[in-house]
């Protein structure tokens, strides 16, 4: 017992190590750019295309900081703007998919999917559910009224407390990291080491297998939609590793984990908007698994012709 916990504690200090190294420096450029002309050309270009998705001007400003920043800077913006219902469950369904951009493709870099893959996902499935949304729903016009209304954050100025300020965030960034990641490897090998990983991954299997993917992918698959992907990615990584995951399975899983993942926290968190929160989970899931089935699908098609073309040549 003592044995797996020292295998754990220092398997997730070497990945808490491995993501921080990536985390650390993103989160303290992001966090700088807030205070720069960056976030307003961002928001300045993308207001001309809000129309398009059923969304006022005003909307850019939280799907810029959901997407260079986080969901709760997105929820923050939210609140402070007058929005109809209609708008806000959009809002709500597109930084769903789409959030924490920079810090969430990097990492699914250093898992090993294409940056430029997840982006086109999140970013297609954000921008196709908000027309959906848009023609389909025909009321929510009446003004939003939140839940909760967030404290208004104290105004930095100075670049020297911004710098404190952006470096504080990244260290308070890795403090947390750390504190999934160990505990967390900790519980993962001890599971390992008493074959109940095994059993669970077995009774993933017919899940797995609906997807497209083998059954040593549901520890990855279960990391992300618990953690998420930044901080589920410590545990994609040594599943990879340890359970032989191919590229392929590895892909999938990213492909079904951009549409939907930390469903407990990224679903409750937008409870504060009013809006309800379970058909924005049924979007997700559904979302994620039908999409993931038609990869899968499409991939497997790829192959079977490949191999064909081969036996006739």
């Amino acid at each position: 017992m003592l044995g797996s916990v020292r295998r754990g504690f220092f398997v997730g200090l070497n990945t808490t190590w491995t993501l921080g190294k990536v985390i650390f420096p993103i989160t303290i450029i992001v966090t700088l750019l807030q205070y720069t002309p960056v976030m307003k050309w961002a928001m300045n270009g993308i207001t001309p295309l809000m129309g398009w998705i059923g969304l006022s001007g005003d909307a850019a400003i939280p799907l810029v900081l959901g997407n260079l920043l986080n969901l709760y800077a997105a929820i923050g913006a939210i609140l402070s703007l007058d929005l109809t219902v209609k708008e806000v469950f959009i809002l709500a369904v597109m930084l769903s998919f789409s959030h924490n951009m920079i810090v969430e493709s990097t990492v699914a870099k250093r898992v090993g999917v294409s940056i430029g893959l997840t982006i086109l996902v999140r970013v297609g499935l954000a921008i196709i559910s908000a027309v959906v949304i848009n023609l389909v729903w025909s009321g929510g016009g009446s003004l939003a009224q939140y839940g909760l209304i967030t404290k208004k954050e104290e105004v930095i100025t100075g670049w020297g407390n911004i710098l404190i300020d952006a470096f504080s965030k990244a260290g308070l960034g890795i403090f947390q990291l750390a504190m999934i990641v160990i505990p967390l490897m900790i519980v993962i090998q001890l599971l390992k080491d008493l074959q109940w990983l095994s059993m669970f991954s077995k009774w993933m299997s017919p899940f797995t297998r609906l997807l497209g993917m083998k059954e040593n992918t549901s520890t990855t698959l279960a990391a992300g939609l618990l953690f998420g992907l930044a901080f589920g990615a410590g545990v994609m990584i040594q599943a990879a590793k340890e359970d032989g995951v191919s590229k392929k399975d590895l892909t999938l899983a990213f492909i079904f984990l951009v549409s939907c993942h930390a469903v407990v926290e990224d679903t409750l968190i937008f409870i504060p908007l009013g809006i309800p929160v379970l058909p924005l989970l049924i979007i997700r899931i559904v979302t994620a698994v039908l999409l993931t089935i038609i990869v899968a699908y499409v991939w497997k098609r790829v192959e079977v012709n490949r191999k064909e073309a081969s036996y006739e040549n």
